[in-house]
């Protein structure tokens, strides 16, 4: 399952998409998940898509904070 599933279903632009999908493969890289079609992604693409909705858009922010409510110790 990829994050355009669940972002058809958001309401931001274009320039905003780029950074959120940004961030979802940023930290499924840093978290070593290469496969995007697991109940772990899916969980990823929605905490990042959560965040984004308050607002966050920058790429690096995004997935560290992810990360870091998702409470995954030692993600580098």
């Amino acid at each position: 399952m990829g994050i355009h599933r669940l972002l058809r279903y958001c309401a931001f632009g274009p320039s905003e998409i780029g950074p959120i999908v940004a961030a979802y493969q940023n930290t499924l890289l840093a978290l070593g998940f290469p496969d995007r079609d697991t109940p772990v992604t899916e969980l990823v693409a929605k905490k990042i898509i959560e965040i984004a909705e308050t607002g966050e858009h920058d790429p690096s922010r995004l997935s560290s904070q992810a990360i870091s409510e998702l409470g995954i110790p030692n993600a580098a």
